[in-house]
């Protein structure tokens, strides 16, 4: 009789769930039976912030953009389960490759190898991959990767999350030109990283556009950044606050929150991948056309 009172005590009065291990969403910090766990609980979604090495600015880490990028997506995945890959450099930073530290691999090498890294993220259960950008530099090889998903079929689908702008509200910005390594960076960085950022040594550059190309808006040529901001630097990173940088951060985590439960809701991305292929496969036959 006392036993059956002591275990109705514990039941009354242990939480649910104690005892319990809490799966990280660490890709690399899970066993391999919490990995499997880890899979189910996120329903096959998976995050793979894309960040780069680069210039930022001279008082800004090489790393900024992963820095920033994994703080927000963990603290997203935290929120709203979703195992996230590790720390991924291997984009486009061409633009950067006049100054120290930048890795800059070949275009065909980028793409090949985040192929890959989609196909194995895939092939151990990631069947909805969410790619979270966080250079500018990637917005458009994101987008091409993503529409070259279907070049060839895929038992998996591939979400680009580009770059989220400051919203509406917040503190008030002081800099009109904050592209790279400016206000807004900064004041992330701030939140993500500070000891990392020496605000002491922003003003030892300029950062100002230098507008050296005099071309109309239709016309684009890969020069256009240098031509502008030969020092990789865009605005003022002394201008940077924590309250900027809490706004922004928060901004950017609740878009990747709805972002994860959007994906995890989508059952309909990858049907109508199959049928697009299936139809690819024999393009001449009309007979199941007539209904669309």
């Amino acid at each position: 009789m006392r036993a059956g009172w002591i275990a109705f005590f514990i039941l009354l009065f242990i939480p649910p769930g104690w005892g319990q291990t809490k799966l990280s969403v660490h890709w690399e910090e899970l066993t391999a039976a919490d990995f499997q766990s880890a899979i189910e609980q996120s329903k096959g979604t998976c995050l793979l912030p894309f960040g780069i090495l680069e210039k930022h600015g001279p008082h800004l880490p090489l790393g900024t953009d992963l820095l920033d990028v994994r703080y927000v997506a963990q603290n997203a995945a935290q929120q709203e389960y979703a195992v996230v890959f590790p720390q991924y450099y291997f984009g486009q930073i061409f633009e950067a490759r006049h100054e120290p530290g930048t890795v800059a691999y070949s275009a065909h090498l980028q793409l090949e190898l985040l192929q890959e890294t989609s196909d194995e993220m895939a092939r151990n259960g990631c069947r909805k991959i969410i790619i979270v950008n966080g250079h500018g530099g990637n917005e458009n090889l994101l987008p091409f990767f993503a529409q070259s998903q279907l070049e060839k079929p895929h038992d998996y689908v591939v979400y680009v999350m580009g770059l989220v702008g400051s919203p509406a509200g917040g503190p008030a910005k002081k800099t009109a030109v904050d592209m790279h390594a400016g206000e807004s960076e900064t004041s992330k960085m701030l939140i993500s990283s500070p000891d990392l950022v020496h605000l002491d040594r922003a003003n030892q550059e300029s950062g100002a556009d230098q507008a050296r190309l005099k071309l109309p808006d239709t016309l684009y040529t890969g020069i256009w950044w240098y031509a502008r901001f030969p020092n990789h630097y865009s605005g003022d990173g002394a201008a940077a606050t924590r309250e900027l940088g809490e706004f922004e951060m928060k901004a950017w985590q609740d878009a990747i929150v709805t972002a994860i439960r959007a994906v995890k809701a989508d059952d309909e991305s990858l049907k109508l991948q199959n049928e697009f292929f299936e139809k690819a496969r024999h393009p001449l036959d009309k007979g199941d056309q007539a209904s669309w």
